[in-house]
């Protein structure tokens, strides 16, 4: 679909490295979305940026609000947002959900940290609206680090517990899994090392992966040691050259093909491919150990190759 301009009515800063970004659209339409689902912000040089959606309190009808982390070393994305004001029109995406809370049951346990309280965020206000029990903890280095923590002691009163690196109430991932009710399912976003941690520590308590939903936000990884190899594709031969600077995803796109693919973080699982000869180098957060160690599948927009070739199926 054709992406939808909208205005930007408030751009205000949260802490100092993150910004909620309040928006119109130009002609009123009507935009449905769940807690979980996220738009894709239209880059002024190209390309675009996903951003989870914020169902905060007392918000106008058909206004959309973000919150978006200052990255240093930012490719366009967050340097683009952060440079916003009132007034500025922008084009994104109608929303797109893949990390939704699920019809279950059991309570839902909510767990944040850093930026990655966006979702969860909108989780909570959304679970708050019905008799599901939930609770949230919500973690970050220091306690002026934590973003919209008013929005969120509004919604969950004494269902949220507050954690900071730097104060005795330290966010204790195992004590907080091991306590939790035997039928909980588990919603996390944050970090790539929080969100490796909570699939380790679930799998290592016997947890089914049907309990286990996650998001993670992460910065550009550091691609200094990255070498360029080929990929071909197993039902028409082609082969694409994947250049030491750009993902699986771009080189094909860049070659004519049409990949699936929307996070381009390695965790929603859209972009999978089956690996038919090589050994990739997986740097997703959806397989499993075992998928890892099978070689069979992978996620083309992160993960690379160890072989200087690879066979897939797109």
């Amino acid at each position: 679909m054709p992406a939808i301009a909208y205005e930007v009515v408030a751009a205000t800063s949260e802490t100092p490295d993150i910004r909620r970004i309040v928006m119109k659209p130009i002609s009123p339409i009507p935009v449905v979305w769940r807690a979980g689902a996220h738009i894709r912000v239209n880059l002024p040089e190209g390309g675009d940026r996903a951003y989870s959606l914020l169902r905060l309190p007392k918000m106008k009808a058909g206004h959309l609000a973000v919150g978006v982390l200052r990255e240093p070393n930012s490719h366009g994305g967050s340097k683009y947002m952060h440079s916003l004001k009132a007034g500025d029109w922008i084009r994104l995406n109608n929303p797109a959900n893949h990390f939704e809370v699920e019809d279950h049951d059991g309570p839902c346990l909510l767990i944040a940290g850093g930026i990655g309280i966006t979702p969860i965020l909108s989780m909570a206000s959304d679970l708050s609206r019905t008799d599901r029990e939930f609770e949230v903890h919500y973690g970050g280095r220091a306690e002026g680090a934590l973003a919209f923590v008013p929005e969120m002691q509004e919604i969950c009163g004494d269902r949220l517990n507050l954690h900071y690196d730097d104060q005795p109430n330290r966010m204790n991932l195992v004590e907080i899994l091991e306590n939790a009710p035997d039928n909980s399912h588990v919603y996390f976003c944050g970090p790539r090392g929080m969100v490796e941690a909570i699939i380790s520590i679930t799998e290592n308590l016997g947890w089914d992966d049907e309990r286990v939903h996650f998001e993670v936000f992460a910065a550009n990884a550091d691609t200094s040691g990255d070498t360029a190899f080929d990929i071909q594709i197993r039902s028409t031969g082609q082969v694409v050259k994947v250049a030491s600077d750009k993902t699986i995803v771009e080189a094909l796109e860049e070659a004519g093909l049409d990949p699936l693919y929307d996070c381009q973080r390695g965790d929603c699982g859209i972009c999978q491919c089956k690996v038919h000869e090589g050994e990739p180098e997986h740097r997703d957060v959806v397989l499993t150990k075992k998928e890892r160690s099978s070689n069979s599948k992978m996620q083309i927009c992160v993960s690379r190759s160890k072989s200087p070739k690879l066979v897939i199926d797109i």
